[in-house]
């Protein structure tokens, strides 16, 4: 027994590396992509990823499965009914859409910002809309996260748009994902399935006036942009196959490798600016992220006492 709780335990583990690996190295694979434009990209990104989530929801669970997600009411009120899926939908695809135009503009250390500071936003989200209890740490690590943007903010002297989108968004979704109840590639489906027709719309309309990928694209950059919707829900497959297998907690320890491997791509790959005070604003959150980590992990000790 003991032995296929720690064979488990590390096909979670090596399943959440994986997931973050992927992730972390996205922004070579979007930049790779070049010259397609980024709005040409998240328009095939939209319908792909509902494609590819589709096939693997269809032949995983049914056609039957897929439809009483659709029209049985699991809640009360606007998001317990058929309308999560969209609302969903809409704020994933917002951080997608954010993401993308962002790291194919250069700016791939700001994307680290935001997802560096995005735990914090749900924690944020998770005290004012579920009524979880602010411990000291979440405080502490809440005024760290907001001392490095307040320096970033000061030493850019504008709002860091690209870092507070990223998180707001993603903080948002994770927050309303608290109502579903049902696999993770099944979830993406059903958020994507409304989008995909009028991506594939958009998408088609592009292609034919020439403004799309075909005119500007190598054979082999369109198969590579093709490639998209895999590269979205191969890692989202990991990331559902590791919170069934491993605590929380070092699911979210594991999720901080994403941005840490992006930014190391984004200064010394892609030469990004990267000066002194940035370094500073990255150092301040990374204490509250410590002060957090901690907190959790504290948390997660004296729960399992109890």
């Amino acid at each position: 027994m003991k032995h296929n709780r720690d064979k488990t335990y590390i096909t979670g583990v090596i399943s959440m590396l994986s997931c973050s690996v992927l992730w972390g190295f996205l922004p070579i694979y979007w930049q790779a992509l070049r010259p397609i434009d980024s709005w040409v990209i998240i328009f095939y990104r939209i319908f792909l990823v509902g494609f590819v989530s589709g096939i693997a929801t269809l032949k995983l669970y049914g056609w039957q499965a897929v439809k009483e997600q659709i029209t049985v009411r699991q809640r009360p009120g606007i998001l317990g009914g058929p309308l999560r899926f969209p609302l969903a939908g809409l704020l994933i695809t917002a951080n997608w859409s954010i993401y993308i135009w962002a790291v194919n503009a250069d700016h791939v250390i700001q994307t680290c910002v935001g997802y560096y500071i995005e735990p914090l936003m749900v924690c944020v989200l998770g005290i004012v809309l579920f009524r979880e209890k602010l411990t000291g740490f979440k405080l502490t690590a809440l005024l760290f996260a907001l001392a490095g943007l307040v320096v970033l903010l000061v030493h850019f002297r504008q709002v860091p748009g690209i870092a507070l989108g990223l998180a707001l968004t993603f903080a948002v979704y994770a927050a309303l994902k608290k109502h579903f109840d049902l696999p993770a590639i099944m979830s993406v489906f059903l958020e994507t399935l409304f989008l995909m027709p009028a991506a594939l719309a958009v998408v088609i309309w592009l292609e034919c006036t020439g403004q799309g990928a075909i005119g500007v694209a190598t054979p082999g950059k369109y198969l590579l942009l093709l490639c998209c919707g895999i590269l979205t829900a191969a890692p989202l497959s990991f990331f559902a196959d590791a919170a069934t297998k491993i605590p929380l907690i070092m699911v979210g320890l594991l999720e901080y490798l994403s941005p840490s491997i992006s930014l190391v791509i984004g200064i010394f790959f892609m030469k990004e600016p990267f000066d002194l005070v940035q370094f500073s604003a990255f150092a301040i959150v990374w204490v509250g992220l410590a002060f957090f980590t901690y907190g959790e992990i504290k948390a997660s000790k004296e729960n399992r006492l109890e």
